[in-house]
């Protein structure tokens, strides 16, 4: 008779261990309650399972779970619904994380309690992976809900005027739809886990209260848990090294492009094609000068912030957004001055003028026209937190190996004569072979090229968007991928921006790109944009659309994405003989399948 304790052989153990090693904890959740509903059955039928017996049904426990759906734009949705997801685990509770683009929007009617974890991008927008989510809680038959538990994260960047209004706006439908909130909305800004963490608490207490849990309470998942992360992370950088820094325009160019080249010290920093990688690199020194210039403050004073002590100037130089302006900001300098023109701006018809002045200008901006005194706290409080710039990677590494390339464009300009500059870009062009920055790659699982190798690819990329096509190509031609590849391109003129001219040119000649569409808006007195030319190759490209392609999209999205947009739509209405309607369903049902992704910003 074994020992007590000792139910399986060493052979049966390796077999178990074989079987469970590589499982999730939500399935091992699963497997646990399945093994117990088997015990039961078995123990009914003398140890044995009955001749003909069905298979044991799932745990009773498994229909009684969170729902965690996120819409992520840039990731961070995604890390902060995992946290979450891994926090509920820890405490017992069975959780299922699940992005809104993979999750039937039916089955919402089904689930008891959600937690929605979603960000807001551009001007407002929902991400592309909420689309059917929205679309659907706000058709003519939205899911029945009224069975439904939840609560909203919002994430967004209050340097946009329209901050965490995706996250409010799924908010108030699911409230008018019947469903039942937990607790009051909370809206992150770029600063996420100041907010984020207490959310994550409350939302597992309240699922306790709702599920019940099997284990005693723990601690929320600390993004800073891992001690050596299996990737690296945005708390968690690796440092890279610089070992090409090559200028892709000429010197009488509108703008400074950059092509970089970074060497990657290990398999932390691997990446696919479309993903983007994160860079800290802190602000201009002469920025934080003329921030201290014009506070009148001494940067050297320490400033104690949430047991942080640092001298202001590193405050300043490392830890706070000062090219960036962002409304917090805003509202702290109207409070301090009773400025009208501040006041205008927050309020709501005023939102044109805000959206200008966080386009356009800077704190030294406003500290400039604004004066009032500052103490050196107060200014670090007022200032968002500094955050990482994310590029696309223009390369693939089934062709450069242990390298990721960037293509980065200087922002460099001046307002009433002073010079600005961008924080991140500024030092990147800058930035010398040998010396380093701190990185982290950022997956963007929405921008992926199709598994199958035999579909055409649609590549519309004006300006620093042609990057991640860079990367598309050079992984399509590694591969042998049989499909085609068309590459729609835009700049200003041929002559002094045509970014990887040599390189589109060669692949071309050799077969590896088979269409190049190009449009130089400012070499003829009409102007031509890459819509245009989608426009002049509509019949073309409605029948590359037809016979499967996958369209893609990378750029600016405040203008070009809306434009090339609309031009799809006319494309679709006029060679496919679509309505408005109907054609507006089409790019919705190729978002749906994947195949219509975009990388706006």
């Amino acid at each position: 008779m074994q020992a007590p304790g000792l139910y399986l052989d060493t052979e049966r153990a390796d077999r178990l261990d074989a079987l469970l090693g590589d499982l999730d904890p939500t399935t091992l959740h699963w497997v646990s309650g399945y093994a117990a509903a088997l015990a039961r059955e078995r123990a009914r039928h003398g140890g044995a399972a009955p001749r003909g017996a069905a298979e044991p049904a799932a745990p009773a426990a498994e229909a009684a779970r969170a729902l965690i759906l996120y819409a992520s734009q840039t990731g961070n949705g995604r890390r902060l619904a995992d946290r979450l997801g891994k926090t509920l685990e820890a405490a017992g509770l069975a959780t299922r994380v699940v992005s809104a683009a993979d999750f039937a929007v039916r089955d919402l009617g089904r689930e008891k309690l959600a937690y929605f974890v979603v960000s807001t991008h551009g001007d407002g927008d929902a991400p592309d992976d909420a689309r059917a989510l929205f679309a659907a809680l706000n058709g003519r038959r939205p899911p029945d809900v009224s069975a439904l538990r939840y609560a909203v994260l919002a994430l967004g960047d209050s340097s946009y005027p329209q901050f965490c209004v995706a996250g409010r706006q799924l908010d108030e439908k699911l409230a008018a739809l019947g469903a039942t909130r937990l607790t009051e909305r909370v809206d992150c800004d770029v600063d996420i886990d100041a907010r984020a963490t207490p959310w994550i608490e409350q939302a597992v207490a309240l699922a306790r209260a709702e599920l019940g849990a099997s284990t005693p309470r723990l601690a929320v998942v600390s993004p800073l848990r891992a001690a050596t992360p299996v990737h690296a992370t945005r708390d968690q950088p690796l440092e890279i090294e610089l070992i090409t820094n090559q200028r892709l325009t000429t010197d009488d160019a509108e703008r400074d492009v950059r092509h970089l080249e970074f060497a990657l010290p290990d398999d932390r920093l691997a990446y696919e094609p479309g993903d983007a990688l994160g860079l800290w690199t802190g602000n201009p020194p002469h920025a934080v000068t003329e921030i201290l210039e014009l506070t009148r403050l001494d940067g050297a004073t320490p400033v104690a912030i949430d047991g942080t002590s640092l001298p202001l100037s590193t405050w300043l130089g490392e830890r706070r957004e000062v090219t960036r302006l962002a409304r917090p900001f805003i509202a702290e300098l109207a409070r301090r001055t009773a400025a009208a023109p501040l006041a205008e701006w927050l309020a709501p018809p005023g939102v044109g003028e805000l959206r200008t002045a966080l386009k356009s200008l800077q704190v030294a901006d406003l500290l400039q026209r604004f004066r009032t005194d500052w103490d050196a706290e107060g200014l670090v409080r007022a200032l968002n937190p500094l955050s990482p710039r994310l590029y696309s990677i223009a390369s693939s590494r089934r062709e450069v190996s242990d390298e990721a390339h960037l293509t980065v464009a200087l922002v460099d300009y001046r307002h009433d004569g002073a010079r600005r500059v961008g924080a991140s870009s500024y030092q990147l062009a800058a930035l010398d072979a040998g010396r380093t920055v701190r990185a982290y790659v950022e997956p963007n699982h929405r921008f992926r090229l199709p598994a199958d190798g035999n579909r055409d690819v649609i590549m519309i990329g004006p300006g620093t968007g042609v990057a991640p096509f860079r990367g598309f190509l050079q992984a399509r031609t590694q591969d042998g991928a049989p499909g085609r590849n068309w590459l729609v391109f835009g700049c200003r003129h041929r002559e002094r921006d045509f970014l990887y001219q040599s390189e589109w040119l060669d692949a071309l000649k050799k077969g590896r790109l088979q269409r190049l569409d190009v449009a130089f808006s400012r070499d003829a007195t009409t102007r031509v944009y890459v819509q245009d030319r989608l426009r002049e190759q509509g019949a073309e490209l409605f029948r590359w659309l037809e016979g499967g392609a996958h369209l893609y999209v990378c750029g600016d999205a405040e203008h070009m994405a809306p434009d090339v947009h609309r031009a799809l739509l006319d494309i679709v209405t006029q060679h496919g003989r679509r309505s408005e309607e109907d054609a507006i369903e089409y790019l919705d049902e190729l978002s749906a399948g994947h195949r219509y992704a975009k990388d706006v910003y």
